[in-house]
């Protein structure tokens, strides 16, 4: 059962919450209860379409998903915060205007942030444990069936927008989202009930794939995020032209968004880019060995697709690039490659600059 707080000192206990939250690197933390109303339905609408490719586990776990009482039992409050991840400096719109850099979605340039967000909020629930008296937390961060998003939209974090991101009206988008569950009867936060898009339509506009079948609604399918991360085998010949020099993920979305103008540059020092992955140059990174690939993506949310799809993005986005000398000659060097995949997005970029690779 939960505990029984009483309502003001309920209300001094999520005030020092915030406050902790904020001590530990946090920008937000908002209060949500276990009804995600409408939710439930658009996350079947959007399975029922497809639209979640080869990600299984999104259809895995039920209604645990969408009834965060059914996922960890007990529960009747979802703790939501967000943290800043954009680094100042990283010059994202001249790095995809430059077809021989390497475009690396901007919150995958340093450290992880599983590990981080989930130590913070780890320290977060012993805190308010000790405070309350005992009850029961769990956190998450992107690793459970959480519907994050609608959530945060909930727990009054901002409002999910027609490229499916949550906004916020004084933050724009570039943060990440964890959860803590728990059966400690805090007041909830006043849902986000306005979406604040207008008539922009920018973000649907500029997606390079046309992954957007309508306002708020994304095919995953055609994502380019989905295509370099959480796609495992070939991508699609008709899709790789469009993909340009992105091969971890895609901001282009974001990067339109009129909201991002309030964004805020990180303080995380853990969320600056390491090993010039900001604007790395294509050659140089399709030549990494896989010793070198895992050496250079310790600690990294990149590491997760293996040196073999890292490869293949490479390739795409080496077929898509000026064909140079040195162009050509990497992606030679690769073309007897032993696995498959990569033979063959090689051998395709070879036959954007005219070459047969022979394979």
């Amino acid at each position: 059962m939960p505990h029984p707080i009483e309502s003001h000192a309920s209300r001094a206990l999520l005030e020092n919450i915030r406050a902790w939250a904020l001590e530990l690197g946090f920008q937000q933390l908002g209060v949500a209860d276990v009804d995600l109303g409408e939710h439930e339905g658009y996350l079947q609408k959007w399975l029922d379409a497809g639209y979640h490719g080869s990600m299984d586990y999104m259809e895995k776990h039920g209604s645990k998903r969408s009834r965060p009482q059914e996922l960890v039992p007990g529960t009747c409050r979802v703790l939501s915060v967000r943290m800043d991840y954009l680094a100042d400096d990283t010059r994202p719109l001249e790095v995809l205007a430059s077809p021989d850099k390497a475009y690396v979605s901007r919150y995958a340039l340093g450290r992880d942030y599983h590990k981080l967000i989930r130590k913070r909020l780890a320290a977060l629930a012993r805190r308010i444990d000790a405070e309350a008296g005992g009850g029961q937390y769990r956190a998450f961060v992107d690793s459970a069936p959480v519907l994050e998003r609608a959530v945060a939209e909930r727990a009054g974090l901002g409002w999910i927008a027609k490229n499916t991101m949550l906004i916020n009206a004084d933050a724009g988008s570039w943060f990440f989202l964890g959860e803590i569950y728990t059966d400690l009867p805090l007041p909830s936060d006043p849902p986000q009930q306005s979406k604040h898009c207008g008539t922009c339509t920018a973000c649907l506009e500029v997606c390079p794939t046309n992954a957007f079948t309508g306002p708020f609604e994304l095919d995953a399918r055609r994502c380019i995020s989905y295509l370099t991360i959480e796609h495992k085998g070939s991508i699609a010949p008709e899709l790789r032209p469009l993909m340009g020099n992105r091969v971890f993920g895609c901001d282009d979305c974001q990067l339109v968004c009129p909201w991002n103008k309030f964004a805020q540059p990180t303080g995380e020092a853990d969320f600056k880019p390491r090993h010039e992955l900001a604007d790395g140059d294509l050659v140089a990174l399709f030549l990494w060995d896989e010793s070198t690939f895992l050496a250079k993506t310790e600690g990294s949310a990149i590491r997760r697709i293996g040196h073999e799809r890292w490869l293949r993005n490479l390739a795409v986005a080496l077929g898509n690039a000026p064909g140079t000398q040195q162009v050509v000659a990497a992606l030679q060097n690769r073309s007897n490659h032993p696995s498959e995949l990569v033979r063959e997005h090689v051998a395709w970029a070879l036959a954007q600059h005219g070459i047969c690779s022979g394979a």
